[in-house]
Order: structure tokens, then sequence, then C-alpha cells
């Protein structure tokens, strides 16, 4: 095997938000910086934490909440940038399932949930709103919620607005039905976090690797980051070379997908210091990690300068949903300005 061989994990079999991974490899991007990449798609989203935390694979794509728990629970993983930030995450549901935005209206529901820690922060929202996890069937789905609203298996599930509420809008537009009919509780606002930041999509390295290699590290994420500005400044031909290596996703499902996760890139790739403190917090609360535990990620590895924090995230999130409607009811590529 090549020494400048890195073996990267995605989050989940090939998506349209994992657009600047593919381009950096198929542009060129890798090679300019001397390195050789192994995309790896996994069976199981949960395996991704393990076989980055364990030495099995360098590199790989998880989202924060889930990046703070492997390292609680001694997988030895680092975040060194951001891919999405703060794609909304909530609670799917059509209106025939009698769900409501009363949380009481999920007393006696099946509720989808992708992983562990789905379960988790659903037994905590039920504790919170007067319930206990006897009041719900919890059934674990992976990335099929939307699947499985429409198979009417579950009444509700965890998924993300960008992705799986894009399918159930989808489904809604075949049978003639307005797409506003998909519904999402944000847990954001359910657990009164102020922001979607639990979900960040993020670039993590097992620890090892990242000590023996940090300048492989830094070339990876300078080639990332020139294939993120060429999908953020040519979306439509950006699409277009995605789909020619990636044929599956030519289908006009994935092309609405992409650009409704087009205004979630993260542009400057770094790690956000307010949103890894709020989600360490959050963390603490779920008991999933200890209350002195230390948040586990870096942008030392970002050779660029470091942009400003948003001066009100709790407006920028309010705008963003506002944009998004948007983008739902004249799909187009837009990204959303926000004052630092």
């Amino acid at each position: 095997m090549s020494s400048d061989k890195i073996t990267f994990c995605l989050n989940w079999q090939a998506a349209p938000y994992h657009i600047p991974i593919f381009l950096a490899l198929t542009k060129g991007y890798f090679k300019e910086q001397g390195l050789d990449i192994a995309v790896l798609e996994p069976s199981n989203p949960s395996d991704v934490t393990e076989l980055i935390g364990s030495g099995k694979v360098d590199m790989g794509l998880k989202a924060m909440i889930h990046t703070l728990a492997a390292k609680a629970r001694g997988f030895p993983v680092t975040s060194v940038a951001s891919l999405l930030d703060e794609p909304f995450t909530g609670l799917l549901y059509l209106p025939e399932s009698g769900i409501t935005e009363d949380f009481q209206s999920l007393r006696g529901k099946k509720i989808g949930y992708v992983g562990e820690f789905g379960k988790i922060q659903l037994d905590e929202l039920t504790k919170h709103y007067g319930m206990t996890p006897d009041d719900y069937t919890a059934v674990r789905c992976g990335m099929n919620v939307a699947k499985y609203i429409l198979e009417g298996k579950i009444h509700a599930g965890i998924g993300i607005e960008c992705m799986q509420q894009v399918e159930l809008e989808e489904y809604l537009k075949a049978h003639n039905r307005p797409v506003s009919e998909a519904k999402m509780l944000r847990i954001d606002k359910l657990a009164c976090l102020g922001c979607c930041c639990f979900c960040t999509v993020l670039y993590i390295c097992n620890d090892e690797f990242l000590r023996k290699n940090p300048e492989k590290v830094k070339k990876f994420l300078k080639a990332i980051k020139k294939a993120t500005d060429y999908v953020l400044q040519d979306a439509e031909n950006a699409w277009k070379e995605y789909v020619d290596f990636k044929p599956a996703l030519n289908n006009p499902l994935s092309y609405k997908q992409f650009q409704r996760c087009y205004a979630y890139f993260s542009e400057s790739l770094y790690n956000v210091h307010r949103d890894w403190r709020k989600v360490t917090g959050y963390g603490k609360r779920l008991e999933i990690l200890p209350p002195d535990y230390v948040s586990n990620y870096t942008n030392e590895y970002l050779t660029w300068p470091e942009p400003a924090e948003v001066s009100d995230p709790l407006e920028a999130q309010r705008l963003m949903a506002i944009h998004q409607a948007s983008c739902r009811d004249q799909p187009s590529f837009k990204r959303l300005s926000l004052p630092a």
C-alpha cells in the first residue's frame, strides 16, 4: 500500500452532500496534494466511529454528537473540519399519523431512529415532556426513516430536512398532495438547544493517524476546500460531474436533495467553537459524556483564515428555516448571507 494512501469512510452510502469528497477525487485535487484516497461506504452507519477509532480506517465522516460520544466510549477520534453545518434535524411525520406539534401526540406511536444515540435523545425528550420510554415504541431504521414512514412501519422518525424530508415531499408531490404536509418537530427546539449543531457532519480522524500524519491531513483538507469552493461556485456543473461518476444519484430526488444541502455546506470547513460548547453540554445532559469531558475537535490543520462566528445564532436558524422553505417551493442554488 502506498505510504500516501488515506482510507476514508463515509457516514453512509454515497449521498448528495458527499459531493466534495468525490470531486476532490475525480478532479485530481487529492492527487495534486500527492495523496491517494480510498473512499469506503459502510453498510451500517453505526460502524463508522468504531472503524476509525480502532484504526482500521484513517478518516471519515460523522455527526458531532456521535463524534463526542465515540471518544467518551474509548474510540480515539478527533474532528478536524466541518462538511455540513447545522442541518435541521427532527421527528418527521405526515398528518395521517395523528401526530401534531404537541409532543404528547407521540404517545402510543412507533418512532424511528437511526442509531443508538437517536434512542437516547428520544428517551430524554420523553422525560422532558412528562412521558417515559414505555409511552412509545422505538424502531431502529438506520437511514431509511422516510421509507419506513411511507411503508407504515413507523408513525414518525428522526431525519434530516435536506435528505429524508425531501423524500417525503417528493412522495406527496407524486400523489398530488401539498409538500407542506411533510412535517418536522425539530429536536433543537424540543430540547431547547437553540441550534441544530448536534447533527453537523464532520471530517474526523483516528487520533494516532492524526498524530503521525499532520501534513497528510493538512493536504487532505486543502483538497477538500478546493472541491468545496468548486461546488459552491458552480453547483450545476459540479453536480453533472458527480453523477457522471456516481450514476445511481442521477435522479430528480437526489438533485433536489443536493439543492437543499447547498446552503448547509461549510464554506470555511472550520469547527464552530460555540456549537461544540453547546453540543458538549447537551451530551452531558444526555449522560453520554462525563461531567469533565473535553471536546475532541481542532482547527489547527486548516491552513486558511478562520471566519468570525455569526453574531446571533438563533436569528441565523430562523433565517435558514425561511431560506430552506423558499428552496423547497422554488428550488435553486442560493446561500444564506449572515452577519458575523
